[in-house]
């Protein structure tokens, strides 16, 4: 018997149409399905079309409405697939897999570099590989699936802004392989820890910062008054200037005693940070407490710091959530 998957649409590439604006959202879920008449061969879809927006427009209240969408229907379907723009898919896919932790059904994040309404698109197959995917056997938990990859939630990042293939695994093998013949899968989901939980509440007050040469460290001082957290995509495998007129550590001190919390992670897009290595890093490590991303993708970071300031904001607290591993997300 087939399995039942619920299309979750939001808008995107994938559902848009020419305006004399430009590309905007106009095609609706129902729509999208008679795009793909072959998915009838592969499961029962029923669809429901939550938001139609340009991901550009993504806020993290409307992650709370996707991670609703499916909470509400959990027990009714054996997998979800959700199509999303690709611009903050990666932030998405991210977020779900720290908003719903333990799932033992597929949710599958997809979208397109071009509307399904075009002649040539990429759009109707990674739908297609979407629910094929979805209703592979053993498959549970958040993914990304484009372009003929399954990439685990809390690892893709989008690296290319007009091809086909546009996402990667950051840092961690991708999930599966998917073909018009067979999916070759490379990486078992994470081991339950119990049943499925959802979590309601996100906390945006996260700010990211990327370092560049001349940039005045009083932009932390504004950080401190407005945000509770600070990702500082830094150099290499992660520090901050402190010689001459412009030194970053002066500030860390009087973030940290207003109890905000600073992450360090890299700029550098594989292999993650170690701070222990160099001067500039050991410093700000050892004297403050600041804390590091280690291999996590900066999409991953923001959207977990957001997560866990919604529980609490005790630095230890964070310290030991930000490094509990949650969907494959971190390699400690």
């Amino acid at each position: 018997m087939n399995k039942k998957i619920l299309l979750i649409t939001t808008g995107g590439t994938i559902a848009s149409k020419q305006t004399e604006n430009g590309l905007s959202p106009g095609t609706n879920c129902q729509e999208l399905l008679e795009y793909i008449p072959g998915v009838a061969a592969i499961c029962q879809v029923d669809a429901v079309q939550i938001l139609s927006i340009d991901s550009t427009n993504i806020q993290p209240e409307y992650w709370l409405l996707m991670a609703k969408t499916i909470r509400e229907n959990y027990d009714q379907y054996d997998g979800f697939v959700l199509s999303h723009g690709t611009d903050t898919m990666a932030y998405t896919a991210a977020a779900l897999s720290y908003l719903i932790q333990d799932a033992d059904k597929p949710i599958i994040l997809t979208g397109a570099q071009k509307p399904i309404s075009d002649p040539i698109t990429d759009a109707a197959k990674n739908l297609l590989d979407s629910f094929r995917f979805a209703c592979e056997e053993g498959v549970r938990g958040v993914y990304l699936v484009f372009s003929g990859l399954a990439i685990v939630g809390t690892r893709a990042k989008k690296t290319k802004s007009k091809s086909y293939g546009a996402f990667e695994s950051i840092n961690f093998p991708s999930a599966a392989f998917i073909d018009d013949r067979r999916i070759v899968r490379y990486v078992r989901p994470e081991e339950q820890k119990g049943p499925v939980r959802f979590y309601d509440a996100i906390n945006p007050r996260v700010f990211l910062l990327k370092l560049i040469p001349g940039m005045e460290p009083d932009i932390l001082d504004y950080i401190g008054d407005h945000y509770d957290a600070v990702v500082i995509e830094s150099y290499g495998v992660g520090g901050l200037p402190f010689a001459d007129q412009r030194n970053f550590l002066s500030k860390l001190e009087t973030l940290t005693q207003k109890g905000r919390i600073v992450v360090v992670a890299t700029q550098v897009v594989s292999e993650g940070s170690d701070m222990s290595i160099y001067e500039v890093g050991f410093k700000a490590l050892n004297q403050y407490n600041v804390l590091q991303a280690y291999d996590m993708t900066v999409e991953a970071a923001v959207t977990k710091l957001m997560w866990i300031l919604a529980k609490t904001k005790d630095y230890a607290q964070v310290k030991e959530l930000l490094y509990t591993r949650i969907n494959d997300d971190l390699l400690l």
